[in-house]
């Protein structure tokens, strides 16, 4: 375990006085008790009481790099003279566009000002993220940063951001993916990360990952994420057998569907809430993806990689503490292409090495909790 202060830095805004209720619904909700069709569960009018709500999201920021060489960290290709041509101004720019699009996360269901817990991938270092925080679009939510470097050769890591307004953590810890090809050679891939902590006086934790690609073929590359599964497995049992009644979040761009055999087999991700066997997870982006809903579009075919997994204790229609309430993918049209042959897909930063000056090639995905507030 790494001290607190070399993985939080310096900061730690706590708001003590926090109302979890989002500032523009406040009034409406006092007049809700529980609304949603969506887990079958209609939340009655109840002037004594109000529902509180928590957005947790994933968004794989497609390669925010700095622009420095770093040695030994195949990046040149993210620097001002590499095929790229990654200059500051192009990285601000990403910046500007990463930005706006976390600060929108959630607008359709009301929430703005950013996540209050943003996993991410494809992050090279802390310090873009710690610019990435300081934006003036997500300043006011004062975003904290969690992030261990892992020993993917490209230098991309996973990462954490949270608002201590709704979150304090109390540990954080990497957990290595050791993997080997056919020659018995290491492959470096990233770490998965697990933090842990209080969101509005109960404990949960956070995985966050980014499985191993399906670059050099989907079918020789699945015993990699079948690997990546299982490490997600042990950790969230881990957890589970400390505390059965966890309340576990697993999140990332996993470069499988929610029907693979690494969801379905090795993590145990099952596609409904209401028929979970004994040690299975609930896999809360399985029925958009039975909806023909994604995240991305792989080879030019629609695919759900990015998804988030709840521990049984998030689920069920008892809302005297934090449970599931529905999840979404952010695909609203300012994130897509608008026109051509790849209208509809994610407005990506680069097409090969041609800057499009877009956002990533993933859309963000998120869950609303919520949670009775008598």
């Amino acid at each position: 375990m790494v001290s607190k202060d070399r993985i939080f830095g310096s900061k730690g805004e706590t708001d003590k006085s926090v109302n979890f209720i989002h500032p523009d619904k406040s009034e409406y909700m006092r007049r809700i008790f529980l609304i949603s069709m969506l887990v079958g569960v209609v939340w009655v009018a109840a002037g004594q009481s109000q529902a509180k709500v928590g957005l947790i999201a994933f968004y794989n920021l497609e390669n925010l790099f700095d622009t420095i060489d770093t040695p030994g960290v195949l990046d040149e290709e993210f620097t001002p003279e590499g095929p790229n041509k990654w200059t500051g101004s192009r990285y601000l720019e990403k910046l500007d566009n990463m930005a706006m699009a976390i600060s929108r996360i959630g607008e359709d269901d009301g929430w703005s000002g950013g996540p209050a817990i943003l996993g991410v991938s494809e992050i090279e270092n802390r310090s873009v993220l710690e610019d990435l925080a300081a934006h003036p679009l997500l300043k006011a939510s004062n975003y904290q940063v969690v992030h261990f470097d892992s020993p993917d050769r490209r230098g991309v890591d996973v990462g954490l951001l949270y608002r201590p307004r709704f979150f304090r953590v109390t540990s954080a810890d990497s957990y290595e993916l050791v993997l080997q090809n056919e020659r018995g050679e290491r492959i470096y891939t990233r770490d998965q990360l697990l933090v842990s902590g209080v969101f509005d006086g109960e404990p949960m934790h956070f995985i966050v990952g980014h499985w191993p690609s399906r670059s050099g073929g989907e079918a020789t590359t699945k015993p990699r994420r079948n690997a990546a599964a299982a490490l997600s497995r042990h950790i969230t049992d881990s957890l589970l057998t400390a505390d059965p009644a966890a309340k576990i979040f697993i999140m990332g761009d996993l470069n499988d569907d929610p029907s693979d055999e690494s969801l379905r087999k090795y993590l145990r991700a099952a596609p409904k809430a209401h028929k979970l066997k004994e040690g299975e997870l609930f896999n809360a982006m399985y029925p958009l993806y039975k909806k023909g809903i994604g995240s991305l579009n792989y080879r030019d075919g629609l695919n759900l990689f990015d998804q988030i997994i709840l521990s049984p204790a998030l689920t069920g229609k008892d809302y005297s503490s934090w449970k599931f309430l529905k999840a979404r993918v952010f695909n609203s049209a300012f994130l897509m292409q608008k026109d051509g042959q790849y209208k509809g897909y994610p407005l990506r930063s680069f097409a090969g090495t041609v800057w499009q000056g877009g956002f990533s090639d993933h859309f963000p995905v998120y869950v609303l909790i919520a949670k009775e507030n008598r």
